[in-house]
This record gives C-alpha cells, sequence and structure tokens, in this order.
C-alpha cells in the first residue's frame, strides 16, 4: 500500500484534486478509461473556470483498488454507484454534491429481480439459491434498498458478482437455482432474449439514485466542492462536456436527489449485515 501511495503522489500534479470513479463489476479497466477520464478532467476544469490540471480523474472497476485510490490525500472527490457510497459513506466521510444521469435522462434506475418463470413463489424459497448482481459487494444494499419491498431474503442466499450476465439468465430460464438481481440497464434487455418467455420478475426496487459524486473525507474546501458540482451540473451545455459524458455513457449530472438518498440509506441501515 505504502509504494502504491508513492506512485499516486509522483503521478499528480502538484496541488492538484483528484476525482476517482470506482464501479466494481462494471466494464472497462483503470488503463482502457484513462483517456476518457482525461478528456472529462479536461472538460470540467474548462466548465469550473479552473486552471489545466487543477482536477485530474481515474476509474477503478473493483472495490479494493478503488477503496485504496481515495486513500490517497489528493483523492478528493469521487463518482460511485449507490450501492458503493451506502458502503463507505462513514468510513470514507462521503458529501453528496450531486447526480449522475445516465444516457437516456434517468437520474434514478430500478433494481429488477429475475429468476425462471413459476420457480421462486415467495422471498423464503431461494434459500440455498446463488443470487447474480453486480451489487454482491455490498449485501446490505442487496437486502435493504434494492430487495426490502419483496420480502426478507434467507441467510442461505448466496451472493455473488458475475460478469457474464447472459450465461446467469439462461441457467435461470433453463430452470436452476440462480435468481438475478438487475440494474436498470441490463433489466431492459430481458425482454429482447429469445428465452425471455421463461422467466419472470419477481420484485423491483423503489426508483434510487444511480450514481453519486462526493466529496471524500473534506479534503477539498467547502467552496470549491460547490464550484465543481456547479461544474458538472452544466457541464453538458459546452460541446467538450457533451462529447466527456458521452463516452461515459453518461446524458449529464444533475441536483441530488435527496429525498430518494435518505430513504435508501434508512433502508441500508435497516437491512441485516449479512453476506
Amino acid at each position: 500500500m505504502r509504494a502504491l501511495l508513492i506512485t499516486i503522489l509522483l503521478a499528480t500534479p502538484a496541488g492538484a484534486d483528484t476525482l476517482v470513479a470506482c464501479a466494481p463489476g462494471y466494464p472497462g479497466s483503470t488503463r482502457e478509461a484513462q483517456p476518457t477520464l482525461d478528456a472529462f478532467a479536461r472538460a470540467v476544469n474548462e466548465s469550473a473556470g479552473w486552471a489545466e490540471g487543477a482536477l485530474t480523474a481515474v476509474y477503478h472497476e473493483t472495490e479494493g483498488a478503488g477503496l485504496a485510490r481515495l486513500s490517497a490525500p489528493d483523492a478528493s472527490f469521487t463518482l460511485v454507484p449507490l450501492a458503493f457510497f451506502l458502503k463507505h459513506r462513514q468510513a470514507l466521510k462521503l458529501e453528496p454534491l450531486c447526480q449522475a444521469v445516465r444516457q437516456g435522462g434517468q437520474a434514478s434506475e430500478t433494481w429488477s429481480l429475475v429468476a425462471g418463470k413459476g420457480r421462486v413463489p415467495s422471498a423464503s424459497a431461494l434459500d440455498g439459491w446463488q443470487l447474480i448482481t453486480l451489487a454482491a459487494y455490498a449485501p446490505r444494499f442487496v437486502r435493504g434498498p434494492a430487495l426490502a419491498g419483496y420480502g426478507p431474503l434467507p441467510a442461505g442466499v448466496r451472493l455473488d458478482a458475475s460478469g457474464s450476465l447472459l450465461s446467469g439468465l439462461r441457467r435461470a430460464a433453463a430452470g436452476e437455482k440462480v435468481a438475478l438481481l438487475l440494474d436498470g440497464s441490463q433489466s431492459a434487455g430481458v425482454q429482447s432474449l429469445p428465452f425471455a418467455k421463461d422467466l419472470e420478475t419477481l420484485a423491483r426496487s423503489a426508483a434510487l439514485p444511480a450514481s453519486v459524486v462526493c466529496r471524500v473525507s473534506a479534503r477539498a474546501t467547502a467552496e470549491r466542492a460547490k464550484t465543481l458540482a456547479r461544474a458538472l451540473v452544466k457541464l453538458h451545455e459546452k460541446p467538450s462536456g457533451m462529447a466527456a459524458l458521452q463516452a461515459m455513457q453518461l446524458d449529464r449530472f444533475g441536483a441530488l436527489d435527496e429525498a430518494g438518498l435518505r430513504r435508501a440509506q434508512q433502508a441500508y441501515d435497516a437491512a441485516p449485515d449479512t453476506p
């Protein structure tokens, strides 16, 4: 860890703040995403009226790598999915500033629980099943904000992260003891599958914020955080900003849904801390 932090500090311009984007389980690697994050940082600096290099940005695709990068003193801001925010908000002292609006214009999303048709009469029937989801790293998110309205999940459910969504859906349609908790973009494509008739949606969450931008551990001043939030909200108004957003599969950034975030936090805190 010490060697990693030294490398990060040497690679970061003196006095620069870094925005760390982390989305466990989603496609892309740090190396693949860096040109996109560089363009994003340039557009944000322009929108904020900051000098070039005042803000840098980096992406990590795993929870561990994201947490390691967020421990560096220059990691002043972060862009993370709701599940990551809820899990780490206290340890990292995350202060939400605004939220991302994904392509298609949705600032919130609904998570859907899908399984083989007729295979799951109630939540208790999932005992001993595999539950595949991008949010497997945050069990309290799964049991709380995503599925609290469905009923308590039995302790015997095994949460797994899997990059092979199509394989999991096929297994579920074939009658295996596999269920999938899908985010908004994943669930949108289910009905187009040739075996969709063999699947059913068991539950849907309330609309939840998808991703949030936060100040980390008050490393940046409150005024600088406000300037960043304003810059992000108007980023789509310039061609360079729109291009950067499209490359990140975002439509724009919008004001924080404080009520929705508060409900998600309450559901998360009330959920059992069960793996």
